[in-house]
C-alpha cells in the first residue's frame, strides 16, 4: 500500500474527528484505514510494516455504515461489533430507491461517537464512484463542528470483490492519501457550500469525471503488473 500524509494522523486530538472518504469496497476500506492509524499514531511513516502497532491500537474508532450491509451474513455481523454505527439509507434500500425521513437515533449515535473518539464515514453512501455526497454528511458536519479529515483511497476496487472480503486480482498497488483537515465556517456555509467542499476534498466531484484513453489504461496495468514485484 502507498500512503501518503500519516503525519496529519499524528496530530490529531483523541476525539472529535470526522474522516470522510471516498468508498470502494464494503469492508477493505475500513480495515485499510484502521490499520494506517494506528501505524501512523505508533510512528510508523506512511507504512503499515511491522504490525506491532497492533499490541495497542486506538479502539475508539468507528465507521458509519448501512443497517442493511451489516446484516448480511455472519462476518458483517462480527464485523460490526468493530465500531459500525449503523444507519438506515433514507435514498435506497435492498437494491430498490426510496424516501424517507432520517432517523434521528442515526444522527445521534454519530454525536456520541464523535465526543468518543474518530468517525469514519463514506458521505456518497455508496461503492459506485461519482455518485452525489449525501447531505446528511455536511448537516453533520455543521451541527457537530467535528474536525474534517478527507482521504482519497485507490485500487481496492480492482484488488477485491465489491464487500472486499475476497481477493479479487493480486499485485494492484493500493494507495490512501490523507489530507490536511478541511477549513470549514461552521456557522456560516450552507450545506450545499459544504458538500461542494467535501466532493472535491475526497475527489469525486462532477467535473473531475473523465474519459481515460485506452493507452493511459493499458499503461496503468503494466504498472500494476511491475509493482507486483517491487512490493
Amino acid at each position: 500500500m502507498h500512503i501518503e500524509g500519516s503525519e496529519i494522523i499524528k496530530n490529531l486530538p483523541d476525539t472529535g474527528v470526522l474522516f470522510i472518504s471516498n468508498h470502494q469496497t464494503y469492508f477493505a476500506d475500513v480495515v485499510a484505514m484502521f490499520h494506517v492509524f494506528n501505524a501512523s499514531l505508533s510512528g510508523r511513516e506512511d507504512n503499515i510494516k511491522n504490525v506491532g502497532y497492533m499490541w495497542h491500537p486506538k479502539l475508539n474508532i468507528y465507521y458509519v455504515a448501512a443497517s442493511e450491509t451489516m446484516h448480511e451474513g455472519i462476518l458483517p455481523r462480527i464485523l460490526a461489533y468493530a465500531g459500525a454505527i449503523t444507519v438506515e439509507r433514507t435514498w435506497r434500500a435492498k437494491g430498490k430507491d426510496i424516501k424517507r425521513e432520517v432517523n434521528p437515533n442515526d444522527t445521534e449515535n454519530i454525536k456520541i461517537a464523535l465526543n468518543d473518539g474518530w468517525v469514519i464515514t463514506f458521505p456518497q453512501g455508496t461503492t459506485r464512484s461519482f455518485k452525489p455526497v449525501r447531505k446528511g454528511t455536511a448537516h453533520i458536519i455543521k451541527q457537530h463542528k467535528p474536525i474534517v479529515v478527507p482521504i482519497v483511497i485507490d485500487g481496492f476496487r480492482r484488488s477485491f470483490d465489491r464487500k472486499g472480503l475476497r481477493i479479487k486480482k493480486k499485485g494492484i498497488l493500493q494507495s490512501m492519501v490523507i489530507k490536511e483537515p478541511l477549513v470549514i465556517d461552521y456557522d456560516n456555509e450552507s450545506i450545499e457550500e459544504i458538500v461542494e467542499k467535501i466532493e472535491f476534498a475526497i475527489e469525486q466531484h462532477p467535473s473531475l469525471l473523465k474519459v481515460i484513453p485506452v493507452e493511459v489504461l493499458q499503461e496503468q496495468e503494466e504498472l500494476d503488473k511491475k509493482r507486483k514485484w517491487e512490493y
